[in-house]
């Protein structure tokens, strides 16, 4: 009876094995999921942007009018339910809320200050695309270089328009490296599913 029996011995070496490649899996798998999602979700946000610049171009003003608004707000409302003499809590609220309205109602500044954001971020994400390309196998290498080349030469159409870029010039470049860089993701989440199996 006793030979019958397995050892104990045996089995705890080759459970945790089983158990690490498992997890390792889950992860991987995990992770080629999230990104093929963000992948279509930025291709959905580019095709919008290119399909309708304008929209893209005012709502990332109405975003930034938005967070200075509720900050305004929120700072106010502290300094209320304080309830102090000390005007000092809100100059803050003060200020935040003159620059909300500044915002929505002169648009235009506001579209300057994001057009050279915009020129930046674009210039830095066209430079870190191509690096990473060089790191990356067939097609996902490919996209991924062309999407670096677009974000930079985005990046420097928007610095020699700049201020006089308008929101559909900007929703348009949004959109249109939104589209690449989506591509660039998906073919990278498929290149990961291919090694993975």
């Amino acid at each position: 009876m006793t030979d019958i029996v397995p050892h104990s011995e045996d089995t705890s070496e080759v459970m945790p094995k089983v158990t690490r490649e498992t997890s390792a899996q889950r992860i991987n798998l995990a992770f080629i999921k999230n990104t093929k999602a963000v992948g279509i979700v930025m291709i959905i946000i580019g095709i919008l942007g290119i399909l309708v610049p304008n929209l893209i171009g005012l709502a990332f003003n109405t975003y930034v009018g938005g967070i200075f608004l509720i900050s305004a707000i929120a700072l106010a409302f502290n300094a209320w339910q304080y309830k102090t003499q000390d005007m000092s809590l809100w100059f803050k609220p003060f200020i935040l809320m003159a620059l909300a309205l500044i915002i929505f109602t002169h648009p235009a500044i506001i579209l300057g200050v994001l057009g050279l954001l915009i020129a930046i971020y674009f210039l830095i994400s066209g430079f870190s695309a191509v690096v990473v390309s060089f790191g990356l196998n067939s097609s996902a290498k490919f996209f991924s270089l062309l999407s670096g080349v677009i974000s930079f030469i985005l990046g420097v159409i928007v610095l020699t328009n700049w201020p006089f870029a308008s929101a559909w010039v900007i929703g348009l470049i949004i959109g249109m490296t939104f589209l690449f860089d989506g591509i660039a993701l998906l073919s990278i989440s498929n290149q990961l599913k291919k090694t993975q199996y």
